[in-house]
């Protein structure tokens, strides 16, 4: 398991103040959202590297809310694992950049070239429980979601880890009884920024 510094170490300073940075702004957005972000704040002061899978009891991963050139559609992947509709994302495994995570993760599962942060801000958050799978006991994912923005060429490739990708028009989401309440809430909040 990778080591995460003692608390005192710079290294662990570094990264512990820009998450909490980005989780400060993010309750003051989202004020209603302010006892999830206390949970993520929480887990940084783990002794445990919250930033690897080996870390039993919960860890941190990273997504991306992939959005077209014209913000209108997001690309969802058809989880093999899970075996649902959702945003594209993955492990840190010892990545301690949340939103590098997100964007390596998008580049990854959807071949996708010219893939951008949008801004880097934390744009959703969601603490989600994984269940038990083959030897890997179920665990928590505490997970950072960043706006990914796609660039003019949006073909994409199907990962192993898909059973298909797809193109979804936002506000069409929305419409769906079955979609996955955080997909739901991160099209709300998109369209909501979009209102302007």
């Amino acid at each position: 398991m990778a080591a995460w510094p003692a608390p005192g170490d710079r290294e662990r300073q570094m990264v512990v103040a820009t998450l909490q940075q980005q989780l400060a702004a993010y309750r003051l957005r989202w004020p209603e959202e302010a006892a999830l972000a206390e949970q993520f704040v929480q887990l940084l002061d783990d002794a445990t590297d919250p930033f690897v899978r080996e870390r039993v009891e919960g860890h941190f991963t990273g997504s991306a809310w992939v959005v077209s050139a014209d913000g209108t559609r997001t690309l969802l992947t058809h989880h093999r694992k899970l075996q649902r509709w959702l945003q594209l994302g993955g492990h840190a495994d010892g990545d301690r950049d949340l939103a590098q995570v997100a964007l390596r993760e998008a580049e990854e599962e959807s071949g996708l070239v010219g893939l951008r942060l949008a801004d880097g801000e934390l744009f959703d958050l969601d603490r989600h429980w994984i269940p038990a799978r083959g030897d890997v006991a179920g665990h928590w994912h505490f997970d950072a979601r960043y706006v990914v923005l796609a660039g003019a060429d949006e073909a994409f490739k199907v990962s192993e880890e898909s059973l298909a990708l797809a193109w979804r028009p936002i506000a069409e989401l929305l419409a769906e009884p079955e979609l996955d309440p955080s997909l739901r809430r991160m099209a709300e909040k998109w369209l909501a920024s979009r209102a302007w």
